[in-house]
């Protein structure tokens, strides 16, 4: 199979098209839900965003005609709070309705705000919706308060384009920033730092237009190896960008889990000899989630999934949020052993043999996914609502699988097989 282009960088990526007045071409985007609701966004505010090809989008926000996001759209996702960093840079007023997302706890935007008054940004909140104004974005020394992915981007979009330098401390370093500070130097932006935790943004006059490319999404590959261990198949990831790959692999590698790097692809056998790797006199192994360069949060869900195919017993512990693993008891119900200590932390032990369950319900993208593997190793049919959570990280989930050997049927639009809680779409 061949990975698509990263979520998280998509639908930043998009938003930082808005800097120019001039043509910019996308490829490798993912065709997912989050991606056009971002194109909605981005045509609310005057822009005009096409595909032109099967994973290439063409923007040209030659004129921007609001500086207000659509409040339905932009509470459908969390990505939606990056529009603030990029029309403050391009009109100096941007009012942004509170942003949507995950159900995985609470997400604030106090970094954010705080980073941006730095720059001279005036903000005012009436209870709805935030209200931003900027006479002159100017370059600042800023240390942020956490290594906030979102506050690292929108600080990067308004810094672009301001008088004089920014250095932005304890900025975050995931792929997704890596791929938008490419883009950007691409059009003509002096950013130096990405990847690191200090980033120097000198800022320039204008941006012109040019070309960029979505790198591979880091979470779609790790949510797919875990597809090909958990049934025992063999999957070849072409375009899977390894490089990004590396610390997925070593938390991977403590559960029974091991790839082949070929080139900018990874092969995984077939029929892995799945055991958790205890620590120094056998103690219970944690996984923890980390800012970048650590195991990211976005892969807990999957790599849960996976400790429950293996021999052993592993801590779980995600300190950024508190519902990550409320998921968790719909995978007791199909047969795990899975303990939660506390909001943060759960505690596994396997392996589980999963059975077939009548109806599940995703609360997220990534916990979506985690049973949607469960599902595939289980004995029996199983029906997963809310599947929507899933189509909005993941592109054509459905046929992917099935082209790899699933058995899995969309059901739209069925009242008979959903539950009277959850009128929404089944797989």
């Amino acid at each position: 199979m061949q990975a698509r282009g990263n979520k998280n960088a998509a639908t930043k990526m998009l938003p930082a098209c808005l800097l120019t007045d001039r043509p910019v071409l996308l490829h490798n985007v993912p065709d997912i839900v989050d991606v056009r609701v971002v194109i909605e966004l981005m045509q609310h505010l005057g822009a005009e965003v096409e595909w032109t090809g099967p994973s290439t989008l063409r923007v040209h926000a030659r004129h921007i005609a609001s500086s207000r996001l659509d409040p339905d759209l932009a509470s459908r996702i969390r990505a939606s709070v990056v529009f603030a960093g990029a029309l403050l840079a391009r009109t100096g007023v941007a009012l942004l309705p509170m942003p949507g997302g995950d159900l995985i706890g609470e997400r604030r935007l106090d970094t954010h705000l705080a980073a941006l008054q730095q720059q001279g940004i005036e903000i005012d909140f009436d209870g709805q919706a935030l209200h931003f104004q900027a006479n002159t974005l100017r370059g600042e020394d800023i240390l942020l308060a956490e290594a906030s992915v979102t506050a690292t981007e929108n600080l990067i979009l308004t810094s672009v384009l301001a008088q004089g330098t920014t250095v932005l401390r304890n900025a975050a370093g995931e792929p997704h920033i890596q791929d938008l500070c490419r883009m950007l130097n691409g059009l003509g932006a002096r950013i130096s730092g990405a990847g690191s935790n200090c980033l120097v943004i000198h800022g320039v006059d204008r941006l012109a237009g040019g070309e960029a490319r979505v790198g591979a999404d880091f979470m779609e590959v790790g949510s797919y190896v875990g597809a090909a261990v958990v049934t025992g198949g063999e999957l070849l990831i072409q375009d899977a960008d390894p490089h990004y790959l590396e610390m997925v692999a070593k938390v991977f590698h403590r559960l029974g889990v091991r790839w082949e790097v070929r080139g900018r692809d990874i092969f995984v056998s077939e029929r892995q000899s799945l055991s958790v790797l205890p620590d120094l006199g056998g103690r219970i192994p944690v996984i923890k989630a980390q800012p970048w360069p650590g195991f990211p949060p976005d892969l807990m869900s999957i790599a849960l999934v996976i400790a429950t195919c293996s021999a052993g017993t592993v801590l779980f512990h995600d300190w950024m949020y508190e519902s990550r693993f409320f998921f968790a008891d719909n995978l007791v119900r199909m047969g795990a052993r899975i303990t939660l200590l506390d909001p943060h932390r759960v505690l596994v032990q396997g392996p589980t043999t999963f059975h077939a369950v009548d109806y599940i319900s995703s609360p997220d993208i990534r916990a979506g996914m985690a049973m949607l593997l469960a599902a595939l190793s289980a004995r029996g049919v199983t029906r997963i609502a809310n599947i929507q959570q899933i189509d909005r990280g993941y592109e054509r989930v459905e046929e992917t699988l099935n082209a790899l050997g699933a058995r899995i049927v969309r059901i739209t639009n069925d009242a008979a097989l959903q539950s009277p809680d959850d009128p929404h779409p089944t797989a």
